[in-house]
């Protein structure tokens, strides 16, 4: 018997997009629309061909929600993945998965986010501010384990894990740097990036720190915007109007969270949420980490993109620092070309989900630092919570 698997039986038809930006303005809901249509239009389907929706459970617009402005679709299957990192490409593990098992022809999934400075604190606080502004007098479950000892925010506890690497391996200011850099030169050839000013070795250390040992500019920007993109079979992308970006392979895998510092340092490094993916995901691809073309990385931190390099195989542990130097993760010329929209460090910060769109312009053969002869993409989501990972392929 065949043991079921999601390989190539599901492709990226449709992607969509907003504008992002620092503050747009706009509502969650009025994004979200914007650019779910634009993923329809993409793949030639009208909207009320979606018959199943996924997204993350964080997401302020839901299923009910869309209905109306979809065409009222008979929408057969909906489903969630939990975190906001961790679930950037375990969405599509789940879409993949719901195509496979024939549960749905048509899958959206989506991302909408009001998140810069003025979106969260202004006149659109209740579309979605920073959590750690929410947190209750009294706190609850775990939160009062770590948060009066001031781990407070995302970047605090990012700083544990990164100060750990840099005490067992050596990782410096400058490794941080390279990856800041390489991402900012891809994002300045992209229109669509936030962050366009040229970056050296010394504004990155110039720039303050937020949490020892991480700087500002080692910190993913805060934006308003939406992603989109439109899921089917193998079968039936062929037939659509973009080339498909197929799901080659996904895998998910809980191991670890940020949250729970304790538990993520116990753990013994191969049983962490992201190399369980690996294992899984090269497996059913039937390659390794070397065959990829280009990676996309969750890269809200530079030191975790530096970590994530080991974590998925593609250097030895403790080697990530070496591998990222002297443009490293580069387009064009690097080891590994990444995040070649410039990324969350400099693109814009949907929880990961425009990096994904970004992987699927590599394999159409359409982004601005376009590597040749791309046949494989890799995305992964937050290597920190409990995650998932994607291998897009070019549909032969």
């Amino acid at each position: 018997m065949t043991e079921p698997t999601i390989r190539d039986r599901a492709a990226i038809a449709g992607i969509g997009q907003t504008a992002f930006a620092k503050s747009l303005g706009r509502s969650e809901y009025d994004m979200a629309v914007e650019a779910i249509w634009n993923a329809c239009a993409d793949a030639g389907i009208p909207p009320r061909a979606i018959d199943g929706i996924v997204r993350y459970d964080m997401e302020q617009i839901d299923e009910e929600q869309l209905l109306a402005v979809l065409g009222n679709p008979d929408v057969r299957f909906f489903a969630g993945t939990p975190f906001g990192g961790g679930g950037s490409a375990a969405v599509l593990v789940v879409a993949a998965t719901a195509i496979a098992a024939g549960q749905a022809e048509t899958v959206l999934v989506y991302r909408s986010r009001a998140r810069g400075r003025r979106s969260s604190y202004g006149d659109h606080a209740h579309q979605g501010g920073r959590y750690w502004a929410k947190l209750p007098a009294a706190l609850p479950g775990l939160n009062q384990w770590h948060v009066p000892h001031g781990l407070v925010s995302a970047f605090q506890e990012m700083a544990m894990i990164a100060m750990r690497h840099r005490i067992d391996f050596g990782t410096t200011d400058d490794q941080y740097a390279d990856v800041a850099i390489a991402f900012r030169e891809h994002a300045i050839r992209n229109p669509q990036a936030v962050m366009r000013t040229p970056m050296t070795r010394a504004d990155h250390h110039a720039s303050r720190l937020i949490a020892e040992p991480l700087r500002l500019f080692d910190c993913n920007i805060e934006t308003d915007g939406a992603c989109a993109l439109v899921v089917t079979s193998r079968e039936r992308a062929r037939d659509l109007r973009q080339p498909p970006a197929v799901i080659r392979a996904g895998a998910m895998a809980a191991g670890s969270h940020h949250i729970r510092l304790s538990t993520l340092f116990a753990r013994a490094f191969e049983d962490e949420s992201a190399p369980r993916v690996a294992r899984r995901l090269f497996a059913m691809a039937d390659c390794a980490p070397a065959d990829v073309d280009v990676a996309f990385f969750y890269d809200f931190f530079t030191a975790l993109v530096i970590i994530a390099l080991e974590q998925y195989g593609f250097c030895p542990r403790g080697e990530g620092g070496p591998f990222v130097q002297d443009g490293g993760l580069a387009w064009p010329g690097g080891r590994l070309v990444c995040n070649t929209n410039g990324g969350q460090l400099s693109e814009a910060f949907i929880h990961g989900f425009n990096n994904t769109l970004e992987a699927v312009r590599q394999i159409r053969g359409t982004s601005t630092a376009q590597v040749d002869g791309c046949e494989l993409a890799f995305v992964a989501g937050g290597n920190t919570d409990p995650t998932g990972a994607v291998i897009l392929a070019r549909d032969r």
